[in-house]
C-alpha cells in the first residue's frame, strides 16, 4: 500500500516536468517574442489607462498606446540599429586600413621638426612591430572578418526582425486586452502558495518599474546625451561610442567616464600633436561637456524624474543585461536584468518556506 502511495505521489511529479519541458520546446522559438509582448504591455499600459479615460473603448486605446510606443521607443531603436550597423562597417574597414598603413592607434605625425612627434612616430611603430610578433594583427583580422560577418547577418535578418516586432504587438494587443484573465489562469498554473505568488507577482511590478525606469531609461537618457556630445564635438564613431556609453552609464559613480574621458583625451592629443588648435579645443570641450551634463544628468533625473520602487543591486543589472542579451538577443538587454532579481526573489521565497 505504501508502494503504491509513492508511486501515484512520484508519477504525477514526473509528467508534470516532462509537461514542463514540452512546453518549453513549444515556445523556445517564441520566448523572446513572448518576453517582448509582456514588456511591451508593461511599458505601454500607463498610456493605455490614460487615453482609456477620454476613450471610452478598451481596443481602441490600446492600439493607440501601442502606436505610441511604436513611435517613441521602437521606431529611434531601428534608427539606431541601423546606424550601428553602419558605423560598425566603417569602424571594421577603418581599422583595417589602419593595419594596413601600420598606423595601428592612429596617432600618426607628420611634422618632421617635432621632438613629441618623432617619438610618437617611433613608439606607432616599435607598438606595431611588437603586436605583430605576437601574432596581435592577425587576431585583430580575424576579429574583423568576424565583425563583417555578424553586419551582414545582421543586415539579413531585418525582414524576420520587423516580423517579430510586429508579431509582438499583436500579443501585446491581447495581453493589455485579457490582462486580469491571463493573469488568473497563470496564478491558478503555478503551483505555488497563493502568498508566494503574490509576492512575486509584487516584486515583478517593483522590480520592472526600477529596472526599466529607474536604471536602464537613465542609462539611456545618458547615452543619447553623450551621442550628442560625440558629434558636436567631431568624436569618430559617435554613435558605437554612445551606445557604450549607455552600457557603462551602469557602473555606478564613474561609468561613463569610461568612455567620454578617452575620446576627450584623443581630441586633445589630435589636437595637439597635428597642431591643429581647433580639434585641441574641441577635446577640451568635450571633457567639461561630459564632467557638467553626461556625468552629472543622472543625478537630475533619478531625483526630479524617476524614483525607484525596488532595491536592486546595479551588478545584477550589469549581469542580467550581459546574460539576457546572450540568450535573448537584443530584447534581452531589458528582460535579463529584470528576470535575474525575479528569479533571486523566488529562491528567497524558496528558502524560507523550507528554512
Amino acid at each position: 500500500m505504501a508502494i503504491n502511495n509513492q508511486y501515484q505521489k512520484i508519477v504525477p511529479f514526473i509528467i508534470f516536468v516532462l509537461a514542463l519541458l514540452l512546453l518549453f520546446k513549444l515556445i523556445r522559438p517564441m520566448i523572446t517574442v513572448l518576453l517582448g509582448s509582456i514588456l511591451l504591455a508593461y511599458i505601454s499600459y500607463p498610456i493605455y489607462k490614460r487615453i482609456n479615460k477620454r476613450i471610452p473603448k478598451k481596443s481602441l486605446s490600446i492600439i493607440l498606446s501601442l502606436f505610441v510606443i511604436l513611435i517613441i521607443i521602437l521606431l529611434p531603436f531601428a534608427f539606431l540599429a541601423f546606424e550601428i550597423t553602419q558605423q560598425g562597417y566603417y569602424f571594421s574597414k577603418s581599422l583595417s586600413n589602419d593595419i594596413e598603413k601600420g598606423a595601428l592607434f592612429g596617432f600618426g605625425c607628420d611634422s618632421a621638426e617635432s621632438k613629441v612627434c618623432s617619438l610618437l612616430n617611433k613608439a606607432e611603430k616599435f607598438s606595431l612591430e611588437r603586436l605583430s610578433e605576437s601574432g596581435f594583427d592577425i587576431q585583430l583580422k580575424k576579429f574583423i572578418s568576424i565583425l563583417e560577418e555578424k553586419i551582414t547577418r545582421a543586415i539579413l535578418s531585418i525582414p524576420i526582425m520587423i516580423a517579430k516586432v510586429f508579431l509582438a504587438l499583436v500579443i501585446a494587443y491581447f495581453i493589455l486586452k485579457e490582462w486580469k484573465t491571463i493573469l488568473k489562469k497563470i496564478i491558478d498554473l503555478i503551483p505555488m502558495r497563493t502568498k508566494t505568488v503574490n509576492r512575486i507577482i509584487k516584486e515583478f511590478g517593483n522590480i520592472t518599474h526600477t529596472v526599466i525606469y529607474a536604471q536602464l531609461l537613465v542609462a539611456l537618457v545618458q547615452g543619447i546625451v553623450a551621442t550628442i556630445g560625440f558629434y558636436i564635438f567631431g568624436v569618430p564613431f559617435p554613435i558605437i561610442l554612445g551606445v557604450v556609453t549607455a552600457f557603462c552609464a551602469l557602473i555606478p559613480s564613474f561609468g561613463t567616464a569610461i568612455i567620454w574621458i578617452p575620446a576627450s583625451l584623443f581630441l586633445i592629443a589630435s589636437g595637439y600633436f597635428s597642431h591643429d588648435y581647433w580639434i585641441l579645443g574641441k577635446g577640451l570641450g568635450l571633457f567639461a561637456y561630459g564632467l557638467l551634463i553626461i556625468s552629472t544628468i543622472d543625478n537630475i533625473l533619478l531625483v526630479k524624474i524617476v524614483h525607484a520602487k525596488a532595491k536592486v543591486s546595479q551588478i545584477i543589472v550589469i549581469i542580467g543585461v550581459i546574460g539576457g542579451a546572450s540568450m535573448f538577443g537584443f530584447v534581452g538587454i531589458f528582460i535579463g536584468p529584470i528576470l535575474l532579481p525575479l528569479l533571486l526573489t523566488y529562491f528567497e521565497t524558496f528558502k524560507e518556506r523550507f528554512s
